[in-house]
């Protein structure tokens, strides 16, 4: 055991595997802390005799991590060196990079906690970047969701989040607010300078500014968790209408089996697939009837009803090739917004014009054939468009579920600011409610947040992240 003592549990050494399990080319054992250095000169010796604690910042060295107490060689490694802060996390970090594989990797950490470091807590290397003013609380949120995207689009957003885009705005909108406080206060403090009460009108227009903007911001919520999560996206209608088929021709590929028999499908068939950049669960159900013919189907439009429920996005099929059915007008009331009428097969001679469906369903149909794909790339960008336009786009960012909250609580304060002014309240009160807005703003960046908070989020992060 080497002289190193942990003290400060955010003040300590702390070393982590930072790569996955399993068998890879290299595997990683990371440190970091004011003495992350010291300790890795417990366990490396040079291939060219150089004392590790000379080591000058962002450089890479060769040699070999050695047991202390044996002097038999564990792995052979290259270890770089990250002087704060300079670095990841803002402090000292030192890299040990050996061979992948589960043992090799656990034996270098092990090596390295003999020697007064402790191993970290989850997220630990991303929070301390956090309390070294290396990201806000907004950035170190999205490397998270950078490891986790689902599609490229995804990543491109989270990325644009780590570099700030969040905050960046946030910020714009603190500044405002912070302008029309200093206008207030001055009318506050300095009474006897015979100081006017800012004009009633201008302040309301400028709050209202600064509520439209985290409005914008709230509205990216929805985008944010779409390329988080993913969209729900069912395929509804009544049976034999092509559901199977039009699901088939989205996946491009045979994945529900497909039949002329009614009633075929029935429970719930889920694949997932990506349309312009958003992660899709696309749902095939049951055909609606009005009534079961037996328990299992029973249970089968029960998990229709529940899938139509929870989706984000309904396709309400019906057979262009067929007059229009009750249950076809029954499908498209119980399905909400937002949904999309699909006129199938049309590649057989239809039963109805265009117009008619425009007056019983009170939107224009797509049309499409599953069997020659007509129609079906139409369908996809009309998928895209309602849930939010172009993914690949450059105005989506990660606005998480703890962003929103407290782009919700500004959003009140400022309105009950703005009904303040309006009905002639003091100028004290609408500055407190001033205040409150700034302070839930300031959460977002981690300009005002607690320890909890911070616990909650770091909890999530992998042990080496």
């Amino acid at each position: 055991m080497s002289g190193v003592e942990p003290g400060d549990p955010f003040q300590d050494t702390i070393a982590a595997i930072a790569t996955p399990p399993g068998e890879g080319s290299i595997g990683v054992v990371r440190l970091s802390g004011p003495h992350a250095l010291e300790v890795a000169s417990h366990v490396f010796v040079s291939s060219f005799g150089r004392d590790p604690r000379q080591f000058a910042s962002h450089t890479i060295h060769h040699g070999h991590v050695v047991d202390s107490g044996t002097g038999a060689v564990i792995d052979e490694v290259v270890l770089v060196f990250m002087k704060g802060p300079r670095s990841y996390t803002g402090e000292d970090v030192v890299e040990l990079h050996g061979h992948g594989g589960r043992v090799p990797v656990q034996a270098i950490l092990n090596a390295v906690l003999r020697h007064g470091s402790r191993p970290a807590l989850a997220g630990e290397f991303t929070r301390r970047a956090f309390l070294n003013s290396r990201l806000d609380l907004a950035q170190a949120e999205a490397v998270l969701e950078v490891v986790r995207a689902k599609t490229e689009a995804g990543l491109r957003a989270a990325v644009r989040q780590l570099r700030g885009g969040l905050s960046e705005q946030v910020d714009g909108l603190r500044t405002e607010l912070l302008s029309v406080l200093a206008s207030l206060e001055a009318s506050i403090d300095f009474p006897e300078e015979g100081l006017d009460v800012p004009a009633v009108g201008d302040l309301e227009k400028r709050i209202y500014r600064i509520e439209e903007g985290v409005g914008a911001l709230i509205q990216k919520a929805r985008d944010g968790r779409l390329l988080r999560e993913g969209a729900t996206v069912v395929i509804a209608g009544r049976p034999n209408v092509g559901k199977s088929s039009l699901l088939n021709t989205l996946l491009g590929r045979e994945r529900a089996i497909v039949s002329v028999v009614p009633g075929t499908t029935r429970d719930t068939v889920e694949e997932e697939l990506e349309i312009r950049g958003f992660p899709i669960r696309l749902i095939d159900t049951a055909g609606l009837r009005e009534e079961p013919r037996d328990p299992i189907e029973m249970e089968g439009l029960r998990r229709t009803r529940e899938a139509v429920g929870r989706a984000d996005l309904t396709i309400v099929v019906v057979d262009g090739s067929e007059p229009i059915a009750p249950l076809d007008l029954k499908a498209w009331s119980e399905s909400p917004q937002p949904r999309i009428l699909v006129v199938n097969k049309s590649d057989l001679k239809p039963a109805v014009v265009s117009a008619v469906y425009q007056n019983q369903f009170g939107v224009e149909p797509l049309s499409t054939s599953a069997l020659t794909r007509q129609g079906v790339e139409g369908l996809r960008c009309e998928i895209g468009r309602l849930l939010g336009g172009d993914a690949a786009g450059e105005a989506i960012l990660m606005v998480g579920p703890r962003h929103r909250e407290a782009l919700e609580r500004a959003e009140r304060q400022l309105e009950r600011a703005r009904g303040a002014l309006g009905e002639g309240l003091s100028v004290e009160l609408v500055a407190m409610d001033i205040r409150g807005a700034l302070s839930a703003l300031g959460e977002i960046a981690g300009e005002t947040v607690t320890e909890a908070i911070l616990d909650q989020i770091f909890r999530d992060f992998c042990i080496g992240k």
